[in-house]
């Protein structure tokens, strides 16, 4: 059993948004998981592999990115970029979830194509982690004439997500309703598309065919990246109970009216967040770290609880043992500090005043996958490692 201790923490974002910080300033891991919580107590008869000196920094959560369309591997077709996913880890993200990868050049359209292309994707991420990211791929793009059996045969094969439902030939809600029913049946988490059409092939998507689906995710309600009319937002976060999505490739209009309403309802465990990329907006590495710094600094959210948007909430969501610094989760973690030349004093002070933090560090199962982000600012303080 490896032993991993990290040491000297200034603040320790939890992730939970019902306790978005943590006492304490160490953190012991042990075998890949969250072993204690606390000071530097609970270190007593302790002999780690590695420790880490965290030098005051921040410890966060490793992000989860709720909405990529992956293909196979570390290469997208879409925007023929390579290494985008170990970009990725570089702005913070250690888990990734697909909403279907629609970008495979000729994806197939039948019942038979669709289910092999989401038993290969499922299967090949979890043989290969690019860069170390926890890439959950394999999302079911609904086509017509798939039945109840397929998605029995889908869940034995370890299949669980439906992509969004609008991007393959299945659009409507009469068409949609039965087979989210089967899925969930079958243990599967569903997402449908919400608003207008965002690449050939896909529909514009209105509150009420979402309400008649019910889907576990409303994906991208701030666009994706046209957003439905500001009272059809409305309308889906009052009158339902479903996740809603913020995407930094939609409209950060919408993404401000949607934070501000659900903190007004006392509803911020229903919001996640995505980059939804590669996409025509490119791809955006430091996205997720971008809509965070978006909620605190613009929507008046707290931080902490921007950030357990991206990390608890998608967790819970999709019942994953990440996201949140608690013993028995998996040790995926974030050291950041603020950049320098920042006004904030230290991570969520830069992300408050509208800074991106600087990365030091990430872990993914108490391994450290990367030192020094090659893509944020600078940190202010500094990391030292002992082995």
């Amino acid at each position: 059993m490896s032993t991993v201790v990290i040491k000297n923490i200034g603040t320790i974002v939890s992730g939970d948004i019902n306790q978005p910080l943590l006492e304490g300033n160490t953190i012991l891991i042990k075998d890949g998981l969250i072993a204690a919580v606390g000071g530097e107590d609970i270190l007593q008869g302790i002999s780690p592999e590695v420790t880490i000196d965290a030098g005051g920094m921040t410890v966060t959560p490793g992000l989860i990115d709720s909405h990529v369309h992956p293909v196979l591997g570390d290469y997208t077709p879409r925007q023929k970029t390579s290494d985008y996913i170990s970009g990725s880890l570089h702005g913070g993200v250690t888990t990734m979830i697909s909403a279907g990868e629609c970008h495979t050049p000729g994806r197939p359209k039948d019942p038979a194509g669709t289910k092999a292309l989401a038993v290969l994707a499922h299967k090949s991420f979890a043989n290969a982690r690019p860069g170390g990211v926890k890439v959950h791929g394999g999302a079911l793009i609904l086509e017509p004439g798939l039945t109840e059996a397929d998605f029995a045969e889908l869940a034995a094969a370890g299949v669980w997500l439906v992509g969004e439902i609008g991007l393959g030939g299945v659009k409507t809600a009469e068409q949609a309703a039965p087979m989210v029913e089967w899925a969930h049946k079958y243990g599967f988490k569903v997402a449908m598309h919400t608003g207008g059409t965002s690449i050939p092939g896909s529909s514009t998507v209105t509150a009420a065919q979402v309400m008649a689906t019910k889907p576990d995710v409303v994906s991208h309600l701030n666009g994706g990246p046209t957003a439905i009319p500001e009272e059809e937002v409305i309308k889906i976060i009052d009158e339902t109970d479903f996740a809603v999505e913020m995407v930094q490739c939609g409209n950060f209009r919408i993404a401000d009216l949607m934070a501000k309403r659900l903190k007004e309802r006392n509803e911020l465990h229903r919001l996640i967040m995505g980059n939804d990329s590669p996409s025509g907006s490119g791809i955006i590495p430091l996205g997720i770290l971008r809509n965070i710094a978006f909620l605190a600094s613009v929507s008046g959210i707290p931080a902490a609880e921007a950030v357990a948007a991206a990390t608890g909430n998608t967790a819970r969501v999709y019942g994953l043992n990440t996201g949140i610094i608690a013993p028995g989760k998996e040790a995926d973690l974030v050291l950041m500090d603020a950049p320098l030349g920042s006004v904030g004093e230290d991570a969520l002070g830069a992300l408050a005043a509208g800074d991106l933090p600087g990365i030091a560090l990430v872990l993914v199962d108490g391994e450290i996958k990367a030192e020094k982000s090659r893509n944020t600012p600078p940190a202010t303080r500094k990391v030292s490692i002992i082995k």
